[in-house]
C-alpha cells in the first residue's frame, strides 16, 4: 500500500473509529443509514477497499472466510466487539470466521500469544472478551507474562499449563504466521474484516462509519462471493 493511501486511511481511522461508541447511538437514534441500505449497493474505495493482490485463505472447501483482523489494547476493537459477537452469532453455515491477533510493534506481541494460547486452549469463546475487559477496564497491560499467567490462573486455567501453552513452538508459530497476515493483507489499523482474501472494510472505512454499516458491508460481500461461485459452476 502506498504512503498516500496509507495516510488517509488512518485519517479515516482516526475520524471514523473515534465515533465508534456516539456514532453508533447516533445510527440508532437518527435511523441514518449509508446510502446502498437502501437499494444501491456498497462501493469499492468508499464502503470497502479491493486487495491489489488477493490473498490465499484456509477455509474449508465451499466456506467463505471472513477475518477479524485485531489488537486486546485497542479501544475500537472492544467497542465493536459486542456488535461483531451479535453478528457472528448469526452467520450463514457456509460462512468461516476467524480472529487474526494484530501486533504493530513486537512489544504487543504478548497479545497474540495470549489469543493464540487461548485458541489452543479451546477457550478463545470463553475467554475472549475477558481478555479485552481486563486491559480497558481493569487497567492490565497483560504484556508480562508472569501477569498474564496470574490473570489466566484467577479464570480457572492452572498457571504451569496456560504458560506450558503460552511459550509453545505452537504458539510462537501462530503469531508468526498472523504477522504475515497482516503485512500481507496491508493491515495499517483495527479493527479491520477481511472477505474471502480480497475485500476489506471497517467501522472506518465503511461510508457510515457505524459498527453495522461495517458489518452490513461484510453481508454484501459474503453475498456477493456467494453469488460469484454458483455463476462459476
Amino acid at each position: 500500500m502506498s504512503s498516500g493511501v496509507s495516510h488517509r486511511r488512518r485519517a479515516a481511522l482516526l475520524a471514523g473509529l473515534g465515533a465508534l461508541g456516539a456514532g453508533a447511538a447516533g445510527f440508532a437514534l437518527t435511523g441514518v443509514r449509508p446510502a446502498w441500505a437502501d437499494g444501491s449497493e456498497p462501493v469499492a474505495g468508499v464502503d470497502y477497499t479491493v486487495l491489489t493482490n488477493p490473498q490465499p485463505t484456509d477455509a474449508p472447501p465451499g466456506k467463505i472466510q471472513v477475518l477479524d483482523f485485531f489488537w486486546y489494547g485497542c479501544p475500537h476493537c472492544y467497542a465493536f466487539l459486542p456488535y461483531l459477537e451479535a453478528w457472528q452469532k448469526k452467520l450463514p453455515a457456509d460462512v468461516d470466521f476467524e480472529h487474526v491477533p494484530v501486533a504493530f510493534n513486537p512489544s504487543t506481541e504478548p497479545h497474540s500469544r495470549i489469543f493464540y494460547s487461548l485458541k489452543a486452549l479451546g477457550l478463545v469463546d470463553e475467554m475472549h472478551a475477558k481478555v479485552f475487559d481486563a486491559y480497558h477496564n481493569r487497567h492490565m497491560r497483560l504484556l508480562d507474562p508472569g501477569e498474564i499467567a496470574d490473570f489466566m490462573a484467577a479464570n480457572g486455567i492452572p498457571r504451569a499449563k496456560w504458560l506450558a501453552v503460552y511459550n509453545s513452538f505452537s504458539v510462537s508459530s501462530d503469531v508468526n504466521r498472523a504477522n504475515m497476515m497482516v503485512q500481507s493483507y496491508q493491515i495499517d489499523g483495527t479493527p479491520t474484516l477481511a472477505c474471502d482474501g480480497r475485500f476489506l472494510t471497517s467501522p472506518a472505512i465503511a461510508s457510515s462509519h457505524t459498527p453495522e454499516g461495517a458489518l452490513a458491508v461484510v453481508d454484501y460481500l459474503i453475498a456477493r462471493v456467494r453469488s460469484e461461485r454458483a455463476h462459476q459452476g
